[in-house]
């Protein structure tokens, strides 16, 4: 015993004040920044499985194994937008300068290949790469209906802009 604290409540004491640092540490939270931050990051599909992590979308149930770093980050993104293409809405975002030149030669190397998107580190969609993307946009179809489309684009620009302020400081 420590001055009268017998050791376990000293332990659960040490565990409990590590948990509250933890906690604060974690993303900026609604109320922090007045919105729902949305951070959204690209994988891209491995090789070799053994190499990657599995992951499933969440509609189609469709199981995929990316490489575990993403390819493109929050901070390379500079807009995003909702999209009217042949099969329906979809999202488009695009990307800084030095990450669109990245994306071009990954995608250039990677044919064949799956890009997969993640919002909030929930995996919600995935686009085939067939060829080289040489603008520096990702048009890809989210697994979420698409009445819910305009609200999360509205997210995905508040938080990319704001991470991008805060990184340009």
């Amino acid at each position: 015993m420590m001055q009268g604290i017998p050791m376990g409540w000293m332990r659960m004491l040490v565990v409990t004040a590590g948990v509250a640092i933890l906690a604060s540490c974690q993303a900026p939270r609604r109320d922090a920044v007045g919105y729902d931050p949305l951070v959204a990051r690209f994988f891209v599909e491995s090789r070799a499985s053994e190499y990657g992590r599995s992951v499933v979308l969440p509609q189609s149930g469709v199981f995929i194994s990316v490489d575990p770093k993403p390819v493109i980050m929050e901070f390379d993104i500079t807009d995003a937008e909702v999209a009217q293409v042949e099969l329906g809405q979809c999202l488009l975002v695009r990307l800084t300068t030095a990450a669109a030149r990245d994306l071009y030669r990954l995608t250039g190397s990677a044919q064949g290949r799956r890009l997969v998107l993640s919002l909030n580190d929930q995996i919600v969609g995935a686009r085939k790469i067939d060829r080289p993307l040489d603008d520096g946009t990702i048009l890809i179809f989210v697994e979420r209906p698409d009445n819910e489309l305009p609200a999360m684009v509205d997210r995905l620009k508040k938080t990319s802009g704001d991470i991008r302020r805060k990184l340009a400081r």
